[in-house]
């Protein structure tokens, strides 16, 4: 494997952290190919855009010639990672684990080549690991050490149990980086206290530690809170490119620049020759649209990006109606259905209260005209296309039984 020429500005592109820098520099002075780690614990079957921002960096690393070890934590997602848990986690099944697995390895070589990274089990190794090895790693550290982890420490000190497992957790993470020989492991913030573990036990077991790199957690679309399912504000990279191009645009003009730093593979310099623009008075929106059409061909392809900035100049410059959309039959008891509980059970909204605020904002329409009655009541056995704000749609079809 050829070693390029490192920029290491560019390696160091959009880092929290870097422990140490100096020590990275010396590695790299080496010139031969880093063992570059990154673990993942499969504990969802889908990645999104947060996900990714780690497995860019991963791709700057093989882009510059080293070697990319993907660890898929197959063993230790059966223990479930306490980090920033305030209850004991519920651990995954091992079918749990091995289906979610098979979809992160379809879903990052959207990103990384796979002729060049290597993907690796921990089960690899630890279920190898006799009990009285195990006892011995865990012998490598103390009760005491454990406790300045946040998390635990807050639990501990709140009376909140922490099962004796959950001390594997870090341990094994730190194992891993010995099993594997890494230089260098990237992390989220949130995993300094494992990364650092990783250092500890590599130097135990004779080997030179690794190099800690942390990577800022990615908020979502609100900019405020970090990127997740299970607070709706996530891009998925296996979101259609409609749905991916109208979540980039909806995403603020000064979170767009955060966005581009940790998931565009632009140089840096472009990127802040475009900010300089819009100070100028440029308008973002036209940013925006480079920014959807990278990460949409990136995760599809380049006709799919086109496509998908004709579908939104269609749908919002010109107010067109999409062609494709959520098609959602209702039944209803009675004759119609208040408008606001239509848009909730069509889930074109959370609640019939965040309809009727919808609704009184002007951000509802029926076959592109606008509601301005927050009581409308819709006829049985109709169907039409409801509109909420700029990216909700569904034909609505209500059924009297």
């Amino acid at each position: 494997m050829t070693i390029k020429p490192t920029d290491l500005s560019e390696l160091l592109r959009g880092t929290h952290e870097v422990l140490l820098e100096a020590e990275l520099i010396k590695k790299l002075a080496e010139n031969r190919p880093l063992r570059i780690k990154a673990g993942f614990d499969p504990t969802a079957p889908d990645l999104h855009l947060g996900h990714t921002v780690l497995i860019n960096k991963l791709k700057q690393f093989q882009d510059a010639g080293h070697e990319i070890l993907f660890l898929i934590g197959d063993f230790t997602g059966m223990i479930g990672d306490p980090t920033g848990k305030n209850v004991t986690r519920k651990p995954l099944t091992r079918e749990e684990v091995a289906a979610n697995a098979e979809t992160y390895q379809t879903q990052i070589f959207k990103i990384l080549d796979p002729e060049k990274t290597t993907v690796m089990f921990n089960s690899t190794w630890m279920n190898a690991m006799s009990s009285a090895e195990l006892i011995q790693l865990a012998a490598k550290n103390t009760v005491a050490r454990m406790l300045e982890r946040d998390d635990f420490h807050k639990r501990f000190t709140h009376n909140q149990p922490i099962a004796i497992h959950e001390f594997l957790y870090p341990l094994i993470q730190g194992y891993d980086s010995v099993a594997m020989k890494a230089d260098v492991e990237l992390g989220g913030t949130d995993q300094k206290f494992n990364l650092l573990m990783g250092r500890q036990l590599q130097e135990s077991f004779g080997q030179k530690p690794q190099v800690v790199m942390t990577m800022p957690i990615l908020e979502g679309l609100d900019g405020v809170q970090k990127m997740s399912k299970s607070l709706n504000n996530y891009i998925g990279i296996a979101d259609t490119p409609d749905e991916m191009f109208g979540k980039i645009m909806s995403i603020s003009d000064e979170l767009m620049w955060r966005y581009f730093e940790l998931l565009s593979f632009r140089p840096m310099r472009e990127i802040a020759a475009w900010n300089g623009d819009c100070q100028n008075g440029a308008n973002p929106r036209d940013f925006k649209v480079k920014l959807a059409q990278e990460l949409i061909t990136r995760f599809h392809d380049e006709a799919a990006a086109i496509k998908a900035l004709d579908n939104f100049e269609a749908r919002f410059q010109r107010g067109a109606i999409p062609d494709e959309m959520p098609e959602v039959a209702l039944n209803i008891e009675g004759a119609s259905l208040g408008i606001a509980n239509l848009l909730k059970e069509a889930d074109l909204t959370s609640s019939t209260s965040e309809a009727i605020r919808m609704i009184n904002q002007g951000a509802v329409k029926i076959d592109g005209e606008k509601v301005e009655n927050a009581k409308l009541e819709i006829a049985a056995n109709s169907q039409h296309v409801y509109q909420v704000g700029k990216r909700k749609f569904a034909r609505v079809k209500l059924i009297n039984t």
